[in-house]
């Protein structure tokens, strides 16, 4: 039984799937189709479209497959297709949103409900900030057996300059997909469950980031499973914190960027993007660096620019205005 919304129900971000369509099934049941579409149908399907205009284009099936599996070596156009893969989450997410609950898409972006551009680019510069810091406590801290220090850089080909293309164009369209799944839907989905704030915004935070971590592999080593999971955790008090989902995009395309181009310049794409190789406990503590320092100056500056936490009422009852002094008609003169 679902708890009716009182009147002057004002939801933060993690609950506005309950002024939807009434049911908690809803919620779960949007979950489910929703990494199915992301990680199952969607990617066969963009797969094949791209599989296709390689065989069409002169290349063998081999060849074409080889391109395509980034588990075994990425290529440009490998990394360009997961892109736009994870980019098109974007699109499926509206879509599980509107189909069970009946909301506008505009409703994952946050309560305004849009997406808050000049707080977004507001958040950038932040981000970089807390990246250089992390990098630089990182500088410090010392290596596990089996890891190697970053060696000489790398030498810059025509493959490199496709990579440098494919990461600029398409790494914020990735970003922003994994962010409108995991912070967005799941968020609020997991968040709308209870009629118990308190609960609801552990189950809103806790569950996508256990969620997020595990898309990126089960054979991940705990430092990295603990990074993932320590970003989705920041990113979604952040999301909860704001309204929406700015402040974790930025943070996501940043992290990303650093991530690849560290990969570019020292080491191997393959290895950065499959988390393959030994990882050091000490990365934690870069992690946590990273994470904590974010989370303090993206909510310092949304406080500055006083940004919106609460939406309106987007369903059920609109509170009505008070009554107005009654209107008695003058008695007429005789």
């Amino acid at each position: 039984m679902t708890t009716p919304l009182a009147p002057d129900f004002r939801p933060r971000y993690h609950e506005l799937q309950r002024v939807g369509r009434a049911g908690w099934w809803r919620s779960l049941l949007g979950s489910v189709l929703l990494l199915v579409l992301v990680f199952g149908i969607v990617p066969a399907l963009l797969g094949l479209v791209a599989l296709v205009v390689l065989l069409v284009g002169g290349s063998s099936a081999g060849e074409a497959s080889a391109v395509l599996d980034v588990t075994k070596e990425v290529t440009p156009l490998g990394l360009a297709v997961v892109n736009v893969v994870l980019g098109s989450a974007i699109v499926s997410s509206w879509f599980v949103l509107w189909l069970f609950h009946r909301l506008k898409p505009r409703w994952l972006s946050s309560v305004a409900p849009r997406l808050r551009w000049r707080f977004l680019l507001a958040c950038l510069p932040l981000a970089v900030v807390a990246l250089v810091a992390s990098v630089g406590v990182s500088l410090f801290l010392p290596l596990s057996a089996g890891e190697e220090p970053v060696g000489a850089v790398n030498d810059f080909t025509s493959t490199t300059r496709d990579f440098l293309l494919v990461i600029a164009l398409l790494t914020p369209l990735q970003a922003a997909g994994e962010e409108y799944v995991f912070r967005g839907y799941l968020t609020q989905a997991f968040g709308s469950l209870l009629p118990w704030r308190r609960v609801s915004l552990v189950l809103a935070v806790v569950v996508p980031s256990v969620l997020f971590a595990l898309a990126h592999g089960l054979g991940q080593s705990p430092p990295v499973f603990f990074d993932r999971f320590a970003f989705g955790v920041v990113a979604g008090i952040l999301v909860i914190r704001t309204g929406g989902l700015e402040a974790a995009i930025a943070m996501h395309v940043l992290n990303n960027f650093l991530a690849y181009g560290m990969a570019l310049a020292f080491g191997d794409m393959t290895t950065s993007l499959n988390a393959s190789g030994p990882s050091s406990p000490w990365m934690i503590v870069a992690t946590l660096t990273q994470s904590l320092l974010y989370l303090g100056l993206a909510s310092w500056v949304a406080k500055v620019m006083g940004i919106v936490v609460s939406g309106p009422p987007v369903g059920g009852v609109v509170p009505q205005p008070p009554p107005g002094p009654e209107l008695v008609a003058p008695a007429p003169r005789v």
